[in-house]
């Protein structure tokens, strides 16, 4: 599992257009990763569009912001056009990424064991190293906190 100080991890994810994003190859300006369980469902939805919103003042910290799941790169693409999404989305099929941040985890619903994506955001400095991290989150507020850490690089 990834923890403050480590390096972004060296993964190599699809985006809706199936371009290839080298995480580690990212650094240089901050960089914001969240993890969310599945596109086009209450919460993610929710969470998208808090971090569209506040994309243009991620961009004016000359922050990249990445949103993982591990859906298709064809269901992302209907995710991003039906809700107007600005944020970028990447594809971790394979669970690759999961496993590197530490987010794919055992979950429980309704007495119901499973194994799933953990809501998770990572941000990372100009460094390139973590520089915070916040697992279990809450949607509501999320991406205000997130642009707030990131101001404080």
């Amino acid at each position: 599992m990834i923890a403050i100080g480590d390096p972004i991890p060296d993964v190599k994810l699809p985006d809706t257009d199936g371009a290839a994003i080298e995480l580690a190859a990212m650094k240089g300006a901050p960089l914001v990763v969240y993890f969310y369980p599945k596109a086009d469902t209450p919460g993610c939805t929710t969470e998208a569009q808090d971090f569209t919103r506040l994309a243009p003042d991620f961009a004016h910290l000359g922050a990249q912001v990445l949103a993982v799941s591990r859906d298709a790169p064809a269901k992302l693409c209907k995710f991003r056009d039906k809700y107007g999404l600005t944020v970028r989305l990447a594809s971790d099929e394979d669970g690759t990424a999961c496993e590197a941040f530490g987010t794919w985890v055992e979950k429980q619903n309704y007495g119901r064991t499973y194994m799933g994506i953990e809501r998770s955001t990572f941000l990372f400095g100009r460094d390139g190293k973590l520089a915070k991290e916040w697992r279990k989150v809450r949607v509501k507020g999320h991406a205000d906190a997130v642009l707030e850490a990131a101001k404080a690089l």
